[in-house]
């Protein structure tokens, strides 16, 4: 398509993926309903299956909500929603960042002179992840905990980008990108999985996955502004390496003592008092602030 409208062949490519996901957005406001009950699509007893299953999975409030600012302000006053937000960007950068270095590596080994060959080489890593992302969220979902798979791929992620930051060889470095695409790819899914599971109430949960998802993907800019040395980007893999200490191990780490602790009180009924005095009406707009609500660890 290049020359056509003027443009080069590779702005294409953007402007039509730009289009698509224009289009997909406006028809979703037709296509996607917010709560089951409003689904026309669905028969009675499939609404009430979508429904019950949803209750299963912690959700009480599936069935139709009237916004409220309540919501917001209760959402901006979560700490979950924080150290979510920094969980999730501790996944993200490095996440943003394969697509800068892994084609160097690939270079270096001497796979660039095909390029149906080099590109090839790249997928590997990306399989491998999706294969462990696949059985991190069935163990997950199997033994109702994710932090405790938070904690483990971040570490796995973290010995594959100190391969990459110490080692010159290119061998090394490739074995590297299989460790950390494989710690990296399991949180991204887990993290926003772990946020949904803890925040009850269907705008409370769209306004808290909202800044979490929103913020780490606004942390891809920093994946694009680390990587200025080629081709041991010691800068770019030192930074990425400190983003999942920092935010992905340490976060997880906080996150799960800080939920673990929360659910001791609550069955301890130390929580009991915030549902004194409240009807039925206002518990269940209080969500997962109610006493009787039991967080995933």
């Amino acid at each position: 398509m290049s020359g056509i409208g003027r443009r080069p062949g590779w702005a294409w490519i953007f402007i039509l993926e730009g289009l698509l996901t224009v289009v997909a957005g406006a028809v979703s406001f037709w296509a996607v309903h917010d709560f089951p009950i409003e689904a026309k699509f669905l028969t009675d007893k499939e609404k009430a299956r979508v429904i019950h299953r949803l209750r299963q999975d912690n959700q009480s409030s599936a069935e139709h909500e009237a916004f409220d600012m309540f919501y917001l302000w209760s959402s901006l006053r979560d700490w979950k929603m924080w150290v979510g937000m920094a969980i999730y960007m501790g996944a993200t950068v490095p996440l943003y960042a394969f697509s800068i270095f892994l084609p160097s590596i690939i270079h270096d080994m001497g796979w660039s002179s095909s390029v149906i060959s080099a590109q090839l080489y790249s997928v590997p890593p990306y399989v491998a992840a999706a294969i462990l992302t696949v059985v991190v969220g069935y163990l997950a979902d199997r033994f109702r905990t994710r932090g405790i798979f938070n904690l483990a791929s971040s570490l796995i992620a973290a010995s594959g980008f100190l391969m990459l930051l110490v080692s010159k060889s290119p061998a090394v470095k490739y074995t590297g990108t299989f460790l950390g695409a494989m710690g990296i790819y399991p949180c991204v899914s887990n993290t926003i999985s772990w946020v949904a599971n803890n925040v009850e109430g269907v705008y409370r949960r769209g306004i808290i996955l909202g800044f979490v998802i929103g913020w780490g993907n606004l942390n891809g800019i920093v994946s694009s502004s680390i990587f200025f040395s080629p081709p041991d980007y010691a800068e770019g893999h030192g930074t990425l390496l400190a983003f999942l200490l920092v935010f992905l191990f340490g976060g997880s780490l906080l996150m799960t003592i800080l939920l673990r602790l929360e659910n001791k009180r609550r069955r301890h009924g130390q929580r009991d008092y915030w549902a004194e005095g409240k009807t039925e009406a206002e518990l269940k707009k209080l969500g997962d602030l109610t006493p009787t609500f039991i967080y995933t660890p």
